[in-house]
């Protein structure tokens, strides 16, 4: 729902991407992937900055271009920001990066696929060979919650490719955010008999019971972070727990350490200290513990001499697409700095 009805209105372009390496997984999922790439008003892209819009989970990129009640879709969002002055003009794509496991964690996983890859070789290739944007130096990853952990990691390991980031409420601290789940996990997988059963009676539907989402979202970051090597294991799914017990299993569960944004850090200051633009935020009543995540990382690169902007504000984790209106403007100004 548009804001305000008296200005211009960006362009929604539509792309059908085949992949060549998305087949590549063991979900079963498509290689066939969409791609909408906004561009401004009066702009067909040629020569402007690009934005990443990667979403949190249970989202496809797309979705953040559908009507919205009671509050701007992302694009109406960027009309507004532009036509204010606010935002400069930017080209900003939306891919769908969707799984049958409920969403995506933005890395390369043999489960799920090398979505890392993707997003940074044919998906660039894709919208800048076509719109003319973004190319090195001014190209900038966003995103909430999974899509905040993803554009952080990006910053991390893909400094070469990204020069600006912004994580909105990112996954991180994963004892806080994710052993939490796995006591409900492991009941969920009794009930149903094993995670196969439990994840084909979640898709039959035709509906499902709330707490299984959490549920899914548990599965999905085994997959992500430390999958089954055994071609036999349903989705490479594995938990790092004790089935009975429900007790830590060291080696898995440091596999999983191995991709949390505060355990890694150390190791990826010089790729931070690289880019043009760092954003990392989170509401401080974020009801996945979250926070507590982002002030530890913060005081880890504050104390690296990592340049960023750290910001806490009031509010839980859901319904905060308004902090774009903060975030998005600081990333193209840096990419255009």
């Amino acid at each position: 729902m548009r804001a305000r009805l008296d200005i211009p209105a960006g362009t929604l372009h539509r792309i059908s991407h085949r992949s060549e390496i998305l087949g590549r997984n063991r979900l079963g999922d498509t290689a066939k992937r969409d791609i909408v790439v906004y561009t401004p008003h009066g702009h067909d892209g040629n020569g402007l900055p690009l934005l990443v819009d990667i979403v949190g989970f249970t989202a496809g990129g797309p979705a953040h271009v559908n009507w919205k009640n009671f509050g701007e879709n992302v694009p109406e969002r960027l009309d507004r920001l532009i036509h204010e002055g606010t935002l400069p003009p930017v080209v900003v794509a939306f891919p769908d990066c969707f799984t049958r496991l409920g969403g995506n964690q933005y890395i390369d996983s043999d489960a799920m696929g090398p979505w890392a890859t993707w997003l940074t070789t044919e998906m660039l290739e894709e919208v800048e060979g076509r719109f003319g944007c973004g190319g090195n130096g001014k190209r900038g990853i966003f995103g909430k919650s999974s899509g905040g952990y993803g554009s952080l990691i990006h910053a991390m390991k893909y400094s070469d490719v990204w020069s600006a980031a912004a994580c909105h409420s990112g996954d991180m601290a994963f004892e806080l955010c994710y052993l939490p789940e796995m006591a409900n996990a492991l009941r969920a997988i009794a009930k149903a008999g094993s995670v196969e059963a439990f994840v084909t009676d979640f898709e039959k539907g035709p509906k499902y019971p709330g707490n299984a989402l959490h549920d899914l979202m548990t599965f999905a970051m085994a997959a992500t972070y430390d999958p089954d090597p055994d071609p036999e294991v349903f989705c490479g799914i594995r938990l790092p727990v004790d089935p009975e017990t429900c007790e830590i299993i060291e080696e898995r569960w440091n596999a999983w350490l191995e991709w949390d944004p505060v355990v890694i850090a150390d190791r990826h200051v010089d790729a931070l200290k690289s880019l043009k633009g760092l954003w990392i935020e989170c509401g401080d009543v974020d009801q996945y513990n979250l926070v507590y995540g982002a002030r530890r990382l913060h005081k880890k690169l504050e104390a690296a001499g990592v340049d960023h902007v750290y910001q806490e504000f009031n509010d839980n984790h859901s319904s905060i697409d308004y902090r774009m209106d903060e975030s998005l403007p600081f990333l193209v100004n840096r990419l255009l700095s």
